[in-house]
């Protein structure tokens, strides 16, 4: 459950925001759900995972251990900033509605009906593999999706493990802790000097947990991208589907036009039992030909403006996608520089740490 205060200035004539609201995890993703379908051609950020991955054995995966509950408000967080940073999304009334809405949220976003609107998988799986011209933009930016999450994924395994091999390195100097301690009892002279050196040995193991739970936080920043990946590819099949339903369209509108000068000219170019059916039992009366051709002209005309319709609206979704798609781009690039950096120079810290101990520990020893 996250809680968090809402700072929208109150406008003349609106009732003053909440003060503060309680948000379930749950909220999160139903908001996030509703923006996926609402807006398909942005790159909706993601929602930081419900439950720990890619972690350091001797961290704790429980989802109520307080430290990831901690990040995972962080991050919750940081969706918000997300969201309410983006030149669209931040003007959506629902994201409105949910930092400043006390109650009757939930239904306010069901009575959107954007479940309806939301397209099911085996729809987006049939496009994906019968779609005859894809765009082979949105194709490489499909592919680049997979690439960055399997380094990404790759990236937090390797930290993962080299975290591991950081406690064991950190947790062993206890030992020289406890061997300089013991030493210490049966030395005179230099007693006091091995006494101070496990001192500042026993310090630098226990100093690990605190550096590895700070080192989480960087990991959560690779691990936000490791979702945008999926918001990617959701743009990407998106596009598919609508390339999809527009190739649908113009085929069936090729297929009425063929029916149409077949039934105009009385010639049959391809085999159908219908055709079969009128030669076995008679052909159709003039009056009945007639007809057809009236329904078949009125399904031409509207299909024709069902194709250029969708024409249009592919091109729209293209243009929009794009334009956000580069958008994207740019913050990535930023961010995981910055997160890059940030890794570098907290690495570099605890190699400083580890050299200032062992500097402390031999000024121990020259003083014996």
């Amino acid at each position: 459950v996250l809680s968090f205060r809402a700072v929208e200035s109150q406008s003349e004539g609106q009732c003053a925001p909440v003060d503060s609201l309680w948000r379930r995890y749950s909220e999160f993703e139903l908001l996030r759900n509703y923006l996926s379908v609402t807006y398909p051609h942005i790159v909706v950020p993601p929602l930081p995972e419900k439950r720990a991955d890619f972690v350091w054995h001797k961290l704790s995966a429980d989802n109520m251990d307080p430290d990831f509950v901690e990040r995972r408000r962080i991050g919750l967080e940081n969706f918000l900033l997300r969201v309410a940073s983006h030149p669209v999304l931040c003007q959506d009334k629902i994201f409105y509605s949910f930092l400043t809405q006390e109650g009757g949220w939930k239904e306010m976003v069901n009575e959107t009906g954007f479940q309806l609107k939301a397209d099911s998988r085996l729809k987006a799986l049939n496009a994906t593999f019968r779609v005859k011209n894809p765009d082979k933009r949105f194709t490489e930016l499909k592919h680049y999706s997979d690439e960055l999450q399997s380094v990404i994924s790759h990236l937090l395994r390797v930290r993962a493990r080299v975290a591991d091999r950081l406690y064991g390195v950190y947790k062993v100097h206890g030992n020289y802790g406890r061997v300089f301690s013991e030493w210490s009892a049966i030395e005179k002279e230099m007693g006091d000097g091995l006494q101070s050196a496990g001192h500042h040995m026993d310090v630098y193991a226990a100093s690990i947990d605190d550096i590895l739970e700070e080192e989480e936080h960087y990991a959560d920043q690779l691990k936000e991208y490791l979702f945008y990946a999926e918001a990617l590819r959701a743009v990407c099949r998106k596009h598919e589907l609508m390339q999809y339903d527009l190739e649908m369209a113009a085929q069936d509108l090729t297929s009425k036009k063929q029916q149409c000068e077949e039934l105009a000219t009385g010639t049959v170019r391809t085999f159908s039992l219908k055709g079969m059916t009128s030669k076995l039992f008679g052909q159709e009366t003039p009056e009945q030909r007639e007809a057809k051709l009236k329904v078949l002209e009125e399904q031409i005309q509207e299909g024709e403006e069902q194709l250029k319709s969708k024409n249009l609206e592919g091109r729209d979704f293209v243009k929009s996608a794009w334009a956000d798609i580069e958008r994207f781009k740019e913050q990535k690039n930023h961010d995981l520089k910055e997160a890059l950096i940030s890794y570098a120079v907290m690495q570099i810290s605890m190699c400083k740490k580890g050299i200032q101990v062992w500097t402390n520990a031999k000024e121990c020893f020259s003083k014996m």
